[in-house]
């Protein structure tokens, strides 16, 4: 089985659907899913996703998520974004902080007020 992101006219994910494998039967199964539902179709997958192979390129950078983006000239799903200040990563098409998240075993959250990590006491 594969996957299928559904992309509207904003280029935005509307829907991810489980669909059939792109080597199962003679269609083109982007197109096909286009044509019933009229939106653009792309295949997704969660399988290699760079975590989980590090040795292989992700397939279109990301998995799709509903309300992310499609950006065509990359070839590559966005998730959406986390805080206003974050920036997008080119190579990884994910979204960064602006000051890495800190190397220390302990656990923060993004304060988008200070635009800092904050410490979160357990």
């Amino acid at each position: 089985m594969a996957h299928y992101a559904f992309i509207d006219e904003n280029n935005i994910v509307v829907n991810v659907i489980v669909g059939k494998d792109e080597d199962d039967g003679d269609l083109d199964w982007e197109e096909h899913y286009g044509e019933v539902t009229g939106l653009t179709c792309k295949r997704t997958s969660y399988n290699t996703v760079a975590n989980q192979h590090p040795s292989k390129e992700p397939f279109r950078k990301n998995y799709a998520i509903v309300g992310g983006t499609y950006d065509e000239s990359r070839d590559a799903f966005i998730p959406p974004k986390d805080y206003p200040s974050w920036i997008l990563n080119e190579e990884t098409c994910r979204w960064d902080a602006p000051i890495p998240y800190p190397n220390d075993n302990q656990y923060y959250r993004w304060n988008e007020e200070t635009l800092n990590w904050i410490l979160v006491d357990e």
